[in-house]
């Protein structure tokens, strides 16, 4: 009927009127719409990089929590470790004890250093008459002797405080040990660090060129999320551009439309950007993959109006017809993947973390530039440059046509085989695991990761679990009997396959215990009353020299000991297990009050994915809410919106069953994947069911007719834009940060299924389940 027209609604007229307007003044629009996101951008100048890998967890998490407690009840637990390996020898040769002293000098000079702690400085007692002296283990460095070696590797492997932490099992390998006090709110301070680090590397590196020198710590830690953040930003951003450029000119074969679309998607993820810059929102390793993920989203937008334009231009139209008619069938399609798009990217804010978040706010907002500039910069160049069709569009839309025909002739089938490929990847997925070692997030590209690997092959493990043991009551650390359970507790740790060391605050008391009976092996032991416990203690801290106490072990009031085990590289699920093991040990062995919960940076790591997963699954839970009842109310029909459900929901649990052909473990980046994708696999279907309903409305349409009426209008944009996406998220596998690289993949992946159930399975859907007789009605979509 006529008045089934869209193009004769007040909202159809409407929209060419604004397409009429927007051309007639198109100068004006590039103007003011470049000019505006050039000063939104603007703000990038105030753009701030956060070291912190704090920043990871939120104030009420409880492994921070436990971690920040343990931070105030002892020394401060930030690090840089100097791992020393010669070629040949070992590492307590004269020239080795040399360099490890000049360097343990070099590392109390760096900023917030309070403690070092080396072979060459490790308060070593000595029993002398009814005293006990202590003193450096080395005391000569400069001057060691072939014998002072030898001396110094048989103290040091059969000191549990030493060996496999400051000395190998093999002897070759050893450590200088930097604890510093981070400034709260110091931007600087750990590039500072860092960079002292660096340049003392860099020099003793000059000077004994035979020994490796590695680099590692939570200061390094934290300085490589810096690190990867600036190089995805370096090296992302230019390959995505190259990529688009290639992808848009072979797909459209249009220069001038290339160049349009390029200018628009730059320009939206300068202004999210920027915006980042006005708000205050510091970039980490995620939010640095920002700008790369506006330009894949934001080109989508584009491909629709510049393809459909296109393709009117090959049927006849004129370049000013084409382009309005591209603008009116397109408008609520891409305000509603826009709209869902942005829903589907703030769902991140459900997440723990908070760089996800400002990952989903930032590419939210950035969508939202992107369609404002899609309505109006992109049109606005599209008429004044000299866009011409190209063959390669009307070919390419006879090949979707061809493709309708096979769908709506081989229905049944494609609808059996996908339903049950669909089941089958799913039921895959319950054997896939979280697992999170926060060294793995880097890839072999930063500093930090292979330093990190050579440590833990070489000397020790990187991954520490911190107990604070308490006593019964102020100085009752030195009751023998709560001596006597913690030193169970630290050997029942070292009984298990998992553990490299643990050091104990026992391990002192024994070693004290000794040298006050003469170095007797026999009384290396816990004192038999607590006055010798509080006697020996208390001597030996007054023997201490400054920097070199007692409080990276002993809280102040003598209440409470600190017990640090050190791991194998051990998945989190290991780590569950061999944590639920401890606690059922201390149920049964400790006093209550002995109970305790282990920290660390490890643990809050280990966690991290997990804890993420949960909230995920509630704002990925609500975004699917909000995108199915604004699909229903958009097309005005309940059935295309439960339709709608099939291939939105499906290729998340397909992707991650392939996955887990290949894989068993998945890691933090895994909470984020169905969220990310959620709004871009939207769009495919959107734009497909507003063409398919456009055909049932306005022509009176078959559900087959209509399938190859969104075929032959759609089907070439939806290949185009998804083949971008694929691609844009593809380029987040060479990012330096795993999580990056794995989310990019996951979503590339997820993005290319949904498209091929948008192409294979919908259709089929459709056909089955839409049998109504058209619907006569002047309120369909525009």
């Amino acid at each position: 009927m006529a008045e089934g027209n869209v193009g004769r609604t007040a909202f159809g007229r409407a929209i060419r009127g604004y397409s009429s307007a927007l051309i007639k003044l198109r100068f004006l629009v590039v103007l003011l719409t470049i000019g505006g996101a050039l000063f939104i951008a603007s703000g990038g100048r105030f753009i701030e990089f956060t070291t912190d890998y704090r920043y990871f967890f939120d104030d009420q998490n409880p492994n921070l929590v436990d971690f920040e407690r343990i931070q105030r009840t002892y020394s401060a637990p930030d690090s840089v470790l100097w791992v020393l390996q010669p070629d040949e020898g070992s590492a307590t040769s004269p020239a080795m004890l040399q360099m490890i002293a000049e360097i343990t000098e070099e590392a109390w000079q760096a900023p917030f250093t309070t403690r070092v702690d080396s072979l060459t400085n490790f308060q070593h007692t000595v029993a002398t008459d009814d005293d006990i002296v202590v003193s450096d283990l080395v005391g000569d460095p400069a001057n060691a002797t072939e014998e002072d070696a030898l001396h110094t590797l048989t103290i040091a492997q059969a000191e549990p405080a030493l060996n496999l932490r400051l000395i190998s099992e093999d002897g070759r390998t050893t450590a200088i040990v930097a604890t510093l006090a981070m400034p709260a709110g110091d931007a600087n301070a750990v590039a500072d660090i860092s960079a002292f680090a660096r340049d003392v590397e860099a020099r003793y590196s000059e000077r004994y060129p035979d020994v490796h020198i590695a680099l590692t710590g939570s200061v390094l830690l934290s300085n490589a999320f810096s690190e990867a953040a600036q190089s995805d930003l370096g090296t992302l951003m230019p390959l995505m551009l190259v990529i688009l450029t290639i992808t848009i000119y072979l797909l459209t074969r249009s220069v001038f439309g290339t160049i349009s679309s390029l200018i628009v998607v730059i320009l939206s993820a300068a202004a999210a950007m920027g915006t980042a810059g006005w708000l205050g929102i510091p970039i980490s390793p995620p939010s640095a993959s920002t700008p790369t993920v506006i330009l894949t989203v934001a080109v989508a937008d584009s491909i629709h109006i510049l393809v459909s334009m296109l393709v009117g231009m090959r049927h006849g139209q004129d370049k000013r017809a084409a382009l309005i008619e591209s603008i009116r069938i397109n408008w609520t399609p891409v305000l509603l993947t826009s709209l869902t798009t942005a829903i589907g990217f703030m769902s991140l804010n459900f997440a723990d973390a908070q760089p996800f978040r400002d990952l989903g706010t930032l590419a939210a907002i950035g969508s939202i530039y992107a369609w404002l500039l899609s309505i109006t910069l992109l049109p606005a160049l599209l008429a004044i440059l000299p866009v011409r069709a190209n063959a390669a569009v009307e070919g390419q839309t006879q090949t979707m046509e061809r493709l309708g025909e096979f769908v709506i002739r081989f229905r049944t089938p494609l609808f059996l085989i996908l339903i049950a490929c669909a089941v089958g990847f799913a039921s895959l997925l319950p054997s896939l695991k979280f697992n999170d070692r926060f060294v793995e997030y880097f890839d072999e590209r930063i500093e930090f990761r292979v330093d990190s690997d050579f440590a833990a092959d070489n000397l020790t493990g990187i991954y520490q679990a911190s107990y604070s043991v308490e006593a019964n009551g102020s100085g009752g650390i030195q009751e023998p009997e709560y001596l006597e359970n913690l030193e169970a507790f630290a050997n029942w740790y070292r009984t298990q396959p998992e553990v490299i060391h643990v050091a104990s605050f026992t391990d002192v008391v024994k070693r004290v215990n000794r040298s006050m009976h003469g170095d007797d092996e026999a009384y290396y032991s816990i004192p038999e009353s607590r006055e010798a416990a509080a006697q020996f203690i208390l001597l030996y801290e007054f023997s201490l020299p400054y920097g070199l106490d007692l409080n990276d072990q002993i809280n102040v009031d003598k209440s409470a000991t600190r017990l640090i085990v050190t791991l194998d590289d051990i998945s989190t699920e290991v780590f569950t297990d061999l944590r639920a093991r401890a606690e059922t040990w201390m149920e049964g062995n400790l006093p209550t009050y002995m109970h305790a919960q282990p920290a660390g940076q490890f643990i809050m790591f280990a966690y991290i994915g997990k804890s993420n997963f949960d909230q995920m699954r509630i704002g990925t839970g609500v975004a699917l809410l909000l995108i199915s009842m604004i699909l229903m109310l958009a097309l005005r029909n309940v059935r295309l919106g439960v339709i709608s459900l099939v291939p939105n929901i499906l290729p998340p649990l397909v992707a991650f069953g392939i996955y887990a052909l290949f894989a068993t473990e998945i890691g933090f980046w895994a909470s984020f994947v169905v969220a990310t994708a959620l709004g871009l696999i939207v769009d495919a279907t959107v734009h497909f069911l507003s063409k398919y309903q456009r055909a049932r409305l306005e022509q009176n349409a078959s559900p087959e007719d209509a399938v190859r009426y969104a075929f032959s209008t759609v089907g070439v944009a939806l290949w185009v834009s998804t083949f971008v996406l694929v691609a844009g998220f593809s380029v987040l596998a060479f990012s330096y940060f795993k999580i990056n690289a794995m989310m990019g993949l996951m979503v590339a992946a997820t993005i290319a299924t949904a498209l091929v159930l948008d192409f294979l399975l919908l259709p089929a859907l459709l056909i089955f389940l839409d049998r109504r007789g058209p619907v006569k009605t002047d309120k369909a979509s525009a």
